[in-house]
């Protein structure tokens, strides 16, 4: 054993090498230990739409006897599961519980410098930008912005999207969707006419350019969301930038596919501020909350229904759905008014109401029509209407009802038209309208949902901009339904909480050493403990080894060390930008290959994160990489090598003692994480590597 000293930006570091038997490496150990982690819809007094995780011992990393954990890190993971949970001092997560609507990396908060020459992919919303009047629509400006913002940060843009006559009947080819984009975004967009021939296209980009690819709605690969068409449309494709919020509840090769081979994938300007308004609508904590609800078809929207129920103080039915409600409630109603085999569920959302004492009002009446007398209206009763009548709209008696309801509200929520079967507008929609147009000026937060409702709304008020609008109803109730967001899921996270370093450490000033895949800590408590000087931080995705170090910080009295659940692979830029000192080291230790899946085996390291880590370490920073697996620590070399943008190289110490095969021979530190000691204790090889970032007069004298 022997002492050496190798010294980062006036930062000393104390290298212990210790000779180390080595062996055979014995039979790999799948320790796998991998928690599900279930996003419910939370609200208080809510009940939980999905199950929680099943607990686990709490182990104190100091503590001994601790059984090795592996590090555990990977993008593939984390889309299938939400992470991102906060754990920092001044914030918390709702309820223990991890938000359904993540926080995203978006376009704005991206590197803008990262942008230039990339290729972007950017899949639009044709109703938005190709429809014949679409300077008449409000969302125009966002979607239009997320274009010229990528040409003039001077990436090659990638558009993407379907259109048919419908949305506008002057485009129909290719090169008439172009022309209309360009006079749109004043640039140039010229049209692909083969997707397949998209890589050799991409070559021959210029900084600015813009490429329409093919109508995507004549491709099957397109709602099946085919892998092989999803590669193909992503190829040569850097970044993809989601602007597509109003399917974001559809699996589609172009919102959800193409984010497996693009390094980067970003919510637009669109999608950020539509996901922002229905962040807005699903807040509960103003209250009387009232839910206005029209439509019908109760059995697709019985889970949405339950949620309602769960959170507001007052349900309002407004369209065809309201006779399976006034049924329920054990009041006549014609047979051919109902939905066939709904009676359950309308049963059990007002049992529900009842349970949390949530008032229900219906419509006591109903202008009603007959087609023996078509020039007739009549108004019944709920209860009494005749045969051969059938209601058009909802009647006076329920309207003031309904009004006298709303004015003792401080949050509404109008979803679904009111509409019945032989109506389209009504003229009850209309006086809605002007009802909650009213009530938004007096300090009451309202939320419109649905097309035919947004549509009554700018009728009845001089602005909207002071109203949460949402066309696309089916977003909504999907995700009262308790259900995640396809298209959002395949984002990348960003961290959602400012940190607050003061109270994480007592001098945030520190050069700061992060480790990725911290695991249960045992490395960093190691390392702070005999480093004053510095500060640790450990990223681990795995929330629930992250609140017992934290406890474990907490218990010690330590203050140079920190824990925060996360994904890296996401949030490491937006974590690390905002720290007050230095980053001079970031080791990855013993990351976790999934064998299950092949194609997601080297998954753990992202280009995204390589970038990040390049561009955030200080000059003559430190990258420390390791695994027991040869293979993974060729491939992090590899990764580093090919997307640290030139500026690591691998670091030759003299005091280093390496392998045949290039790699250092024992730990540099002399501090080893749980995994590393089981590894060694069972005479199988670690395979190390450090790296170091070079300062820009070394990189110049190379180029």
């Amino acid at each position: 054993m022997y002492c050496d000293t190798i010294t980062i930006n006036d930062t000393s570091f104390h290298l212990l090498h210790v000779k180390v038997k080595t062996g055979t490496a014995g039979e790999r150990l799948q320790s796998r230990n991998m928690v599900q982690l279930h996003a419910t819809f939370s609200f208080s007094n809510s009940p939980k739409f999905s199950g929680s995780s099943p607990k686990r011992p709490r182990l104190s990393p100091t503590s001994s006897g601790l059984s090795p954990k592996r590090h555990r890190f990977g993008v593939e993971y984390l889309r299938a599961n939400l992470l991102g949970t906060n754990l920092t001092f001044n914030c918390k997560a709702n309820g223990g519980e991890l938000d359904p609507l993540p926080h995203l990396q978006t376009l704005g908060t991206f590197p803008r410098e990262e942008l230039a020459a990339k290729v972007v992919l950017v899949r639009f919303d044709s109703a938005l930008l190709l429809h014949e009047h679409v300077e008449q629509h409000r969302f125009q400006s966002d979607a239009v912005l997320t274009i010229k913002y990528l040409c003039q940060s001077g990436a090659r843009v990638v558009l993407a999207s379907d259109w048919s006559v419908k949305t506008n009947p002057k485009l129909r080819v290719a090169q008439s969707v172009a022309d209309f984009l360009s006079s749109l975004v004043d640039y140039k967009v010229a049209p692909v006419q083969c997707i397949s021939n998209l890589a050799s296209k991409v070559e021959g980009f210029e900084k600015g350019d813009i490429v329409l690819l093919e109508n995507l709605s004549e491709f099957r690969g397109e709602v099946a969301n085919c892998s092989k068409f999803a590669q193909v449309l992503s190829s040569g494709v850097d970044i993809f930038v989601n602007d597509y919020f109003s399917r974001s509840h559809k699996m589609l090769a172009s919102t959800c596919g193409v984010a497996r081979f693009c390094y980067g994938n970003l919510a637009g300007f669109h999608f950020e501020k539509s996901l922002s308004q229905l962040r807005r609508a699903a807040e509960t904590d103003t209250k009387p909350y009232v839910a206005i609800i029209g439509g019908g078809n109760l059995s697709d929207k019985a889970a949405a229904l339950h949620s309602l129920a769960s959170i507001c103080d007052g349900l309002v039915f407004v369209g065809m759905m309201s006779f399976q409600i006034i049924h329920a409630l054990g009041i006549s109603v014609p047979l051919n008014f109902l939905e066939h085999g709904a009676l359950k569920e309308a049963l059990d959302i007002v049992q529900v109401a009842h349970d949390r004492n949530v008032q229900i009002l219906y419509p006591k009446d109903f202008w009603c029509k007959n087609d023996s007398l078509p020039k007739q209206l009549e108004i019944f009763p709920a209860h009494g209407i005749p045969d051969g009548w059938v209601p058009i709209d909802i009647g006076p008696v329920s309207l003031v009802e309904i009004n006298s309801m709303l004015t003792k509200c401080k949050k509404v929520t109008w979803i679904g038209p009111v509409k019945f079967r032989m109506s389209n507008c009504t003229k009850g929609a209309s006086i809605l309208a002007q009802m909650l147009n009213q009530l938004s000026q007096s300090n009451c937060s309202v939320t419109v949902v649905g097309s035919m409702a947004c549509e009554a709304m700018v009728k009845e008020s001089n602005s909207v901009s002071h109203l949460t609008m949402i066309e696309n109803a089916s977003i909504v109730w999907e995700f009262l339904k308790g259900r995640k967001l396809p298209g959002v899921m395949a984002l990348d996270r960003a961290y959602p909480f400012d940190i607050d370093w003061i109270a994480a450490y007592s001098d945030p000033a520190q050069p700061l050493v992060v480790d990725i895949g911290s695991g249960n800590g045992m490395f960093l408590f190691g390392m702070a403990k005999i480093r004053k000087d510095l500060n640790f931080l450990g990223l681990e995705m795995n929330k629930k080894l992250v609140q017992p170090c934290l406890d474990s910080v907490h218990q010690s009295g330590i203050r140079n060390g920190y824990f925060i659940a996360t994904n890296a692979t996401s949030t490491f830029r937006s974590i690390i930008s905002s720290y007050p000192g230095k980053l001079v080291l970031v080791s990855i230790q013993c990351p976790n290959p999934d064998f299950s899946e092949p194609e997601h085996r080297w998954s753990m390291l992202q280009r995204s994160l390589v970038e990040a880590i390049s561009d955030l370490l200080t000059a003559n920073g430190r990258v420390f990489l390791q695994s027991d697996i040869e293979t993974v620590s060729v491939r992090m070399k590899e990764q580093f090598h090919k997307y640290g943008k030139g500026k690591l190289t691998v670091l030759r110490e003299q005091s280093y003692v390496v392998t045949n095969g290039g790699w250092l021979k024992e730990n540099p530190f002399g501090v080893r994480s749980d995994w590393e000691r089981h590894v060694l204790d069972r005479g199988a090889p670690m395979y190390r590597l450090m790296l170091r970032k070079s300062n820009s007069s070394e990189r110049s004298d190379c180029s």
